[in-house]
């Protein structure tokens, strides 16, 4: 499969290396091609990883990550082209903060989220949140003592949450839906749960699990 990402942060060069590592081909998108930190990625990746423009990895990309910050989405995904999503499966990882205070809060809440808002900027394609709620770190192939941990996601498109699962899952990971797109409205406050926490202990090797019995 091909993979286009938007953005050349932590999230989107470790998503990247692991997408490569499970077989994919890659192309990593910044604002303007010959991005340093993209260029750096693809050196120490291999030949299935590429870089260029955000427009360049959305055409490219059979499934587009997006995995800008959140001040800079929108700008993002209207450099990409909209029509270079249409009818794709886009998986959102963003989570809406808000730096202005300086520790992080969510930006939007209760009503609205991040990946609503994604989903209304690119309403021709299928929008899925998934890797919102852990660090980069553990994004790919999560080793934790208690098992393989828990990502929630959610979306509207039935064909697209199917295809993140079955990403999720090579990934290590077990996948729980949530439902349609308006649930990134719990998973966004969920990955404050997460950030809060690696606040307090200063390190970020934690997951979730749903127990059940």
């Amino acid at each position: 499969m091909k993979i286009g990402i938007l953005g050349t942060g932590d999230v989107g060069r470790a998503l990247g290396t692991g997408f490569v590592k499970h077989g994919h081909a890659v192309k990593i998108g910044s604002r303007q091609a010959g991005n340093e930190k993209a260029e750096k990625w693809r050196q120490e990746t291999g030949e299935k990883a590429s870089t260029g423009t955000f427009a360049d990895a959305a055409a490219f990309g059979d499934v587009i990550v997006v995995a800008t910050l959140w001040t800079g989405t929108e700008n993002a995904l209207r450099l990409a082209g909209p029509e270079n999503f249409k009818g794709k499966t886009v998986i959102d990882t963003v989570n809406p903060l808000d730096f202005s205070t300086g520790a992080p809060r969510l930006a939007l809440g209760t009503t609205d989220s991040a990946g609503e808002q994604v989903q209304r900027w690119l309403p021709d394609a299928h929008v899925v949140k998934a890797f919102n709620i852990i660090g980069n770190a553990h994004m790919v192939d999560p080793q934790f003592p208690g098992g393989p941990p828990d990502m929630f996601i959610a979306g509207d498109d039935a064909g697209a949450k199917e295809t993140v699962g079955g990403i999720l899952k090579d990934f290590g990971w077990e996948v729980i839906d949530l439902g349609g797109i308006e649930s990134s409205r719990y998973l966004e406050p969920m990955a404050m749960v997460w950030i809060l926490h690696a606040f307090q202990l200063k390190k970020g090797n934690h997951a979730f699990k749903l127990l059940r019995k």
